[in-house]
């Protein structure tokens, strides 16, 4: 479940607020740099939440930008304690996808297109298994046990009674199509992607090849929105070595529409169930 205090979220959040007094001063990045005497991309990095933030770096920061309430002072400092702090995900040692599950944690929605697999919060863990195994072959088998238990800890944020995340999931046919594993593990996972449509929370359409071109076409993503209005809306952009995270109103703005479409494309929460369960029926046979 999210933790009291979210590290991701709270560098975020501390960097906005950073980005925001440098602005308000009047400086550029650059400007800031020559101060302090660092790059350019530290304070950057600071500043996207991507970087650990020391208090010492706060101290300077307000410095420079003048600060002289010291209750802003001291609140931003243990914003920046706090983001030192470690997650959950931590304790299964070096995640890849960190910082998205370090969102994921927090977010209030997610939304997702999926053009190739299930989506990794409505996986079975059978499916995600042979999933990683084949899609990271040259991984050691403890390595491959340590993403599936992270994946699994990740569904406890659908299972959650008390603050669960809202899901909507557009999933390309071809994501139920592929044979991950085998047969019967695909007629299990496909019918564990009914029941689970069937939450409250959880909304899952089917994206079919008659469809055509759409405007998912040229791969995945996910839109992730929080519960404080201080915490902007991201894209997440899976890449191979590296992810793409966008939190520019424009960018944001133009996902969300193309998912609107993608959603108005896609069958219906009861088209869509009927034609997964024809699907996992075949795999029966």
């Amino acid at each position: 479940m999210a933790s009291n205090v979210n590290p991701t979220v709270r560098r975020r959040r501390l960097g906005q607020e950073l980005r925001r007094l440098r602005e308000l001063k009047g400086m550029t990045a650059e400007e800031v740099a020559d101060r302090l005497l660092v790059s350019q991309s530290k304070i950057s990095r600071l500043e996207n939440g991507r970087r650990s933030i020391s208090q010492r770096d706060v101290r300077d920061l307000c410095g420079v930008y003048e600060v002289e309430d010291h209750r802003v002072v001291d609140s931003l400092m243990q914003m920046a304690k706090d983001s030192r702090q470690q997650g959950w995900w931590h304790a299964f040692g070096d995640i890849p996808y960190s910082v998205h599950i370090g969102l994921e944690t927090d977010a209030a929605s997610l939304r997702v297109y999926e053009p190739q697999i299930v989506p990794g919060l409505l996986q079975t863990r059978e499916y995600a298994e042979a999933l990683i195994t084949g899609a990271l072959p040259e991984t050691p088998g403890s390595d491959v046990e340590k993403r599936v238990q992270v994946r699994v800890r990740r569904q406890e944020r659908i299972a959650s009674d008390e603050s669960p995340l809202r899901l909507w999931a557009v999933v390309d046919e071809a994501a139920l199509r592929r044979v991950v594993g085998n047969k019967e593990m695909m007629r299990e996972q496909l019918e564990h992607l009914v029941e689970q449509s069937q939450l409250p929370h959880v909304t899952v359409q089917v994206l079919p090849f008659s469809m055509g071109a759409h405007p998912g076409i040229t791969g995945h993503y996910a839109i992730l929105e929080f519960p404080d209005a201080a915490d902007s809306s991201v894209v997440y952009i899976e890449g191979v070595t590296s992810d793409l995270y966008l939190e520019k109103a424009n960018d944001v703005h133009k996902y969300t529409v193309m998912y609107e479409h993608l959603r108005a494309q896609a069958l219906n929460v009861e088209q869509t169930r009927e034609f997964i369960e024809d699907i996992a029926k075949s795999y029966a046979r």
